[in-house]
């Protein structure tokens, strides 16, 4: 599998802030980026959003509009996992990276960091997806991994999909063993199963079919 930072890019020069409004104006009008970084010396200062730079006036220099800039990056070392979550906290398709230096060294676009998601193994192996719902405070995810692994399964990942105050919701996708199973340990357990399955609709039918024939001897 290709490493993050293999899809680390320079297609675009970073920004200078000494450039001027109408310049990044148009080279926003070419590109489909929401932000995009802003160096000063060669340092990395923040990146300029495509929405406010339509507003900004053309005459001016970037380096005016500095109370503006978004401060998020990446660190080139950084695992996937928590790259996509500075993409989703700061909703944006493009994200810089600094080295340990604190160097700009490129960035990542989003499209990328998804074609490499779909290279996991999450996505490529053959599986079957469970998704749980427990109470925030009951939930372990210990006992998560040890429900499949009790039912002969092998677990390919999981990640918490959903959350709020009371409850989390997980979503796992899992190779080998008996779905059915692992899906009844995880009731048994005081799990809600979100996910619809076909071992579950199948005992929904029997259960409608034998409710309709209770009603019909019942008639």
């Amino acid at each position: 599998m290709t490493e993050l930072i293999n899809y680390i890019t320079n297609d675009y020069k970073a920004i200078d802030s000494n450039e001027s409004i109408e310049m990044v104006q148009n080279f926003f009008n070419e590109v489909s980026f929401s932000h995009f970084p802003v160096v000063e010396n060669g340092i990395y200062i923040g990146s300029i959003a495509s929405n406010d730079i339509e507003t900004f006036d053309f005459l001016k220099k970037i380096s005016d509009y500095k109370y503006s800039f978004d401060g998020f990056f990446a660190r080139k070392n950084m695992i996937w996992l928590d790259v996509l979550e500075v993409f989703a906290k700061n909703h944006t398709n493009l994200v810089p990276i600094l080295n340990e230096e604190n160097l700009y060294i490129g960035y990542y676009q989003l499209e990328d960091i998804v074609k490499f998601f779909h290279e996991t193994p999450f996505l490529m192996e053959q599986g079957g997806i469970i998704i749980v719902k427990k109470n925030i405070l009951d939930y372990s995810m210990s006992q998560i991994t040890q429900i499949v692994e009790s039912n002969n399964g092998k677990l390919l990942g999981l990640f918490i999909s959903e959350s709020d105050v009371n409850s989390v919701q997980i979503t796992l996708k899992i190779a080998l063993g008996g779905m059915n199973e692992i899906i009844q340990t995880f009731r048994r357990f005081d799990y809600e199963i979100i996910s619809e399955h076909n071992e579950d609709n199948y005992l929904n039918i029997l259960k409608e079919r034998s409710e309709y024939l209770d009603k019909y001897l019942n008639i």
